[in-house]
């Protein structure tokens, strides 16, 4: 598992590019006379703040848990999932609200230069955003995730705009639209991954029940310890990046209490060190019905 160091560096990289990509899109974008790159410039500065959120939100989430909130700040990476995705609908609505004024617009079309400056942003948005994906992928982090969702629509506005543009220096007169015309389809895209990680930070604060793979597992883990005669339930729940499970383990009937509090700990101690994503474990023990 990644360290929290190691997602912090990557979280102020993330916010430098940002930066950096939207001093040079709008200033570009205003020089060019591209209104979809100043578009993007635009949604880069909404995107600075988002990713400050996203990722403070998800290295206080790593904060150890504590007597007053014993469960730990988990459920804070939930929430800043939920924001970043929201965030992201809302860059969505902007741009496609931006684009249909500017349809509606006559202007020039856009200067040739602002093409080579959207290719760029397009290697560096996909780049960045491949790099946080494995991040939250690997944690399972959907505020990471949300994050990299933020990067990637760039990415496809952008590409969407270096056609549209290109449609126009092509086609010439009657084409000055094309890249607004590119940016408005592009959202269809934002909206779709926007509504999706809504969906997943709204099912982790909820408790959603972690996947079936995962609870096979865990329970075939268990399973095999000795002395424990079947698995009667399993569940377990996401908080942050971490699982917390609770577990129903049948025994012998007739076994002494010491006995079944031994094997009760074994269960949970051979739970955590094989899979390390698990914080903590209750273990009920039950009768084995004869």
């Amino acid at each position: 598992m990644r360290s929290a160091n190691d997602t912090l560096s990557l979280g102020i990289l993330s916010i430098c590019i940002n930066i950096s990509l939207m001093l040079i899109k709008i200033g570009i974008g205003i020089a060019g006379d591209s209104y979809a790159l100043i578009a993007d410039g635009i949604e880069s500065a909404s995107d600075i703040f988002t990713s400050l959120i996203t990722w403070a939100g998800f290295q206080y989430s790593l904060k150890p848990a504590t007597k007053e909130f014993p469960y730990g700040f988990g459920k804070i990476e939930s929430l800043a999932g939920m924001f970043s995705g929201f965030s992201l609908l809302g860059a969505g609505a902007f741009i496609a609200w931006q684009s249909i004024r500017e349809i509606q617009t006559p202007h020039h079309p856009p200067a040739w230069y602002t093409l080579i400056v959207l290719i760029a942003v397009i290697v560096v948005k996909e780049y960045l955003s491949r790099r946080v994906f494995e991040v939250g992928n690997s944690l399972e982090s959907t505020a990471l995730k949300g994050d990299a969702w933020h990067h990637h629509s760039d990415a496809i506005t952008s590409a969407a705009a270096a056609l549209g543009i290109a449609i126009a220096l092509i086609g010439g007169k009657g084409y000055e639209t094309a890249d607004d015309w590119a940016a408005l389809a592009a959202c269809s895209i934002i909206f779709v991954n926007g509504i999706i990680i809504v969906k997943a930070s709204f099912f982790d604060v909820l408790d959603k029940t972690a996947p079936l793979e995962i609870l096979a597992q865990i329970s075939a883990h268990a399973a095999a310890t000795p002395g424990v005669n079947r698995i009667e339930k399993c569940r377990v729940r996401k908080s942050g990046i971490v699982l917390f499970v609770e577990i129903h383990v049948q025994v012998n009937p007739s076994m002494s209490v010491a006995e079944g509090h031994r094997i009760g700990h074994e269960v949970k101690s051979r739970l955590i060190e094989g899979f390390p994503k698990i914080s903590d474990v209750i273990v009920h023990l039950e009768p084995t019905a004869t």
